[in-house]
């Protein structure tokens, strides 16, 4: 839930500084990756440079312009650290040491758990709800939106390309507007259908609005940013609206209210924004891992706010 909506808002922020980092404007860095390329990536050398290349990498599609570029950004970074200058980041990024084929190893990991943390509480819910609970399948259906954004992530963190650079962006507002839908479906969905059922449609309207001039006119990094910091606000504001006037005739509003906050505070991790250490792992592979019992426990939540629905069938037609 809000844990996308904050990670959307840093996401953001961070790429829009992406075309401008001092590293990659260096002209040591740029000199370095030119020559590199003249003697390693055209005729004879680029064939034995694929010959040579372990078969993983080129499935990941690292090509000899990106070793290029990867060597030269330690050439780099050994001139600064030399001149006892601080870490420059490269292309909005810190440099990173690759392991095996992925770009920020600690990043990628993180993202796998939350992806497997909310597998793990997937299927719990699924074994634990009955599908005739009334919240059952936007909730299922809010852990398939999840699942397929943290796949996204990993991929991202793993191979930073144009592409999944913007399926993380894309799937990521999936998410947010998904869970805002999931907070309308709770809170007036279960009384007013057809207003739960125009709302996605605006949703949907609007994901697919988005999505589209982001790909077709232009990636503008501040509208995107302005757009996620709306719809984030948004969805926090109502969640926490809604467990704070539930939240002493339902206790278990308090795990949802404690998400909210908990991520709020957690995503302050992001304003640290120093130079991975042991050149692996960062503050933003940091605040990554911390979101990991945030799936737990607001899963918890649905898993226990689904079986009160059941329980109390007057809940069904009492507006909360």
């Amino acid at each position: 839930m809000a844990v996308s909506a904050a990670r959307l808002v840093l996401l953001a922020g961070a790429a829009a500084l992406a075309s401008a980092s001092q590293g990659d404007r260096e002209p040591v860095y740029r000199d370095c990756v030119l020559r590199c390329e003249e003697r390693n990536c055209s005729g004879g050398a680029l064939k034995h440079f694929r010959s040579h290349q372990p078969i993983y990498m080129s499935l990941a599609g690292w090509t000899c312009r990106d070793d290029c570029k990867y060597a030269c950004m330690w050439v780099t970074v050994g001139l600064y650290l030399q001149e006892g200058h601080r870490v420059p980041q490269f292309h909005g990024k810190w440099p990173f040491f690759r392991f095996l084929f992925f770009q920020e190893p600690a990043s990628a990991v993180a993202s796998f758990l939350n992806g497997l943390a909310s597998l793990v509480m997937l299927c719990r819910y699924r074994a634990s709800v009955p599908a005739t609970c009334p919240m059952y399948h936007t909730c299922v259906a809010f852990a398939w939106v999840s699942l397929n954004a943290w796949f996204w992530s990993t991929v991202f963190h793993t191979r930073d390309t144009e592409l999944t650079e913007k399926m993380d962006y894309f799937c990521a507002s999936a998410v947010i507007l998904h869970s805002i839908y999931l907070c309308c479906v709770r809170t007036v969905g279960l009384q007013r259908p057809a207003v739960a059922g125009a709302f996605r449609g605006l949703l949907l309207l609007l994901l697919t609005a988005h999505v589209s001039y982001l790909s077709l006119v232009r990636f503008d990094y501040g509208y995107n940013l302005v757009v996620n910091v709306a719809i984030g606000l948004a969805n926090v504001a109502w969640w926490l609206a809604w467990c704070l006037r539930n939240g002493r005739r339902l206790p278990h509003t308090r795990k949802c209210a404690a998400v909210v906050l908990l991520l709020q505070g957690l995503s302050l991790l992001e304003l640290l924004d120093f130079p991975p250490l042991f050149w692996v792992l960062d503050a933003h592979a940091l605040w990554h891992f911390s979101t990991i019992p945030l799936h737990v426990l607001f899963f918890r939540f649905l898993e226990d706010d689904s079986l009160y629905l059941l329980r109390e069938p007057a809940a069904k037609s009492k507006l909360d």
